[in-house]
């Protein structure tokens, strides 16, 4: 059976199968996969999630897994399904989307085992379209570069639908600090994933010639994958990734919270309080002489829960400390939205001599969090949406705001991982990620986002400020370093000079264009793959 996963020695979707097996005879045979290929399947899911943070062999900020194991897991992958029929191939690609999404998405198990069952099994159907692809393409030539693409394809699809998709568990976002990280520079996130798979295809291919006693050349060709494979692995290392800039001395607040749980948002004049206690406290350490004095100073999402457009308590708390500090602060707040039902999600720009000034509103509330799609049906059926009582509606226009001496480009929590808004605001001097993680605390949630935005810091060339109301804050150089790290659940005040910078990358001229073109060429080559089937079968 492993002698199969390897060779590919399976029929053809034109082969007519013989008289039918019988169940039990299929059930100890592990059914048209194989009980192999079907193992081969689950290991490549857990190979992958290995990739990702965080784990014993994370790096010093935590924000990285065993990335190798991506294009492992690929590899993996790419040799379960070659060889099989589309529809075996779509099964087998369900059981790796299962195997990866189901430990990935462990942190929505807070929310509850329904949540985190429905989430993963709707993260994993995409790939089942996708081992299909792999399995239709790899009877044609050059396979590994149209699996690379089908990759991205899938990344594609899953990251835009339904309700604005969700990027979670991309292979880009498995290498952030990898010899492929500097590839984002070129490409994006896209790249980064197709470089990855590439990798991992090859690396089945090297397998395959080398075990396929009857090809001529075997041993060389499969010599010559692998330098294929190591010289995408260098590759990044030869793009150039910027780390100067005009200085800028900058602060990051991390308050905390009361407690770990959904009902933390009910104490929320504690929370603003505990934000408004770490800003005195670095007042003071700036009468002190202890630290230097910040141009800027960034508060995480939800940060203040109280509206302080309505709440004369907190607009007087946040004007009085601000005023105190000295210099502009971004104050993530929930407000009233003007239906005067629903909330909005924002990022205040407070300015310690005109008060509140220019905002970013959140533009991709979280489906099922922040708001309920069909709630006049879903909140009669599942109870647990009555703690979503209004929704959060989102804002029209990128965070680009004017913070102090910078212009910052603003996103709030999930939508790092999403690579259009962060591009709109990618012209910025200097990224900012407005986060409230405190749900997830202690789970692998607050670890994956830190290493997306060091993706982001990276991709477009700019210094990343990562504010969390409980925590993973950090500040991330435009080179994807972490400079600053705070740990979960404590108080913390983060003050740097870093770099504010201008210049673009090529990603940013290139836009989505990669992503587009990376996507039908996979698409394109299934497409000629079932030609070319419907051809021979003729």
């Amino acid at each position: 059976m492993v002698q199969e996963i390897v060779t590919g020695d399976q029929p053809s979707d034109t082969t007519v199968e013989a008289a039918p097996v019988r169940r039990r005879d299929r059930l100890r045979s592990g059914g048209s996969a194989g009980w192999g290929r079907t193992a081969a399947a689950v290991a490549a899911g857990l190979l992958m999630f290995l990739a990702f943070p965080p784990n014993l062999l994370s790096d010093a900020a935590g924000s990285t897994g065993i990335w190798p194991l991506a294009p492992v897991g690929v590899a993996v992958f790419t040799l379960a399904v070659r060889g099989v029929r589309a529809r075996t191939g779509a099964w087998l690609g369900l059981l790796t989307g299962l195997s990866f999404f189901l430990v990935l998405l462990d942190w929505v198990r807070v929310i509850g085992p329904d949540a985190w069952a429905g989430l993963s099994l709707t993260e994993a159907a995409y790939f089942a379209p996708l081992g299909a692809g792999v399995a239709v393409v790899g009877r044609l030539r050059g396979w590994p570069l149209w699996t690379a693409a089908l990759w991205v394809s899938e990344e594609f699809v899953r990251g835009r639908w339904p309700f604005g998709g969700l990027p979670w568990g991309r292979l880009a976002f498995s290498q952030t600090a990898s010899p492929l990280t500097p590839y984002s520079a070129l490409g994006g996130a896209p790249l980064v994933s197709f470089v990855t798979a590439l990798i991992g295809a090859l690396l089945a291919l090297a397998l395959l010639r080398a075990r396929g006693r009857k090809i001529k050349g075997g041993a060389r060709m499969a010599g010559l994958a692998l330098a294929a494979a190591a010289v995408a692995g260098v590759g990044g290392l030869l793009v150039p990734v910027p780390d100067t800039g005009r200085q800028v001395t900058v602060a990051v607040i991390q308050g905390n919270v009361p407690r770990l749980g959904l009902d933390f948002l009910g104490q929320r004049k504690a929370v603003l309080d505990n934000h408004i206690r770490r800003t005195r406290e670095l007042a003071a350490q700036i009468r002190a002489g202890k630290v230097p004095k910040p141009e800027l100073v960034v508060w995480p999402e939800n940060s203040s829960d109280l509206d302080p457009y309505t709440n004369d308590d907190a607009r007087q708390s946040i004007d009085d400390v601000v005023k105190e500090i000295g210099v502009p602060v971004l104050v993530g707040a929930v407000v009233t939205a003007p239906d005067g039902h629903n909330v909005q999600n924002r990022g205040i720009v407070w300015d310690p001599r005109t008060g509140p000034g220019t905002y970013y509103t959140k533009r991709h509330p979280v489906p099922f969090g922040e708001y309920v799609p069909f709630r006049s049906v879903l909140q009669k059926l599942i109870t647990r949406f009555d703690r979503v009582p209004s929704d959060f509606l989102p804002g029209t226009w990128p965070g680009l705001l004017q913070l102090g001496p910078v212009r910052i480009g603003d996103v709030i929590c999930f939508e790092v991982a999403y690579d259009g808004i962060v591009r709109d605001v990618a012209d910025a001097q200097m990224l900012v990620v407005q986060t409230n993680n405190a749900t997830y605390g202690h789970t692998s949630l607050p670890w994956q986002q830190l290493a997306m935005s060091r993706l982001r810091a990276v991709e477009h060339g700019r210094t990343v400020l990562v504010a969390a109301t409980s925590g993973i804050s950090a500040i991330v150089e435009p080179d994807g370093r972490v400079r600053t790290q705070s740990g979960e659940f404590v108080p913390d005040i983060q003050v740097a000079r870093v770099p504010a910078r201008t210049a673009r990358t090529i990603a940013d001229r290139v836009g989505p264009l990669a992503e587009w073109a990376l996507a039908l060429l996979g698409i394109g080559a299934v497409a000629v793959a079932f030609r070319n089937n419907r051809r021979e079968g003729a």
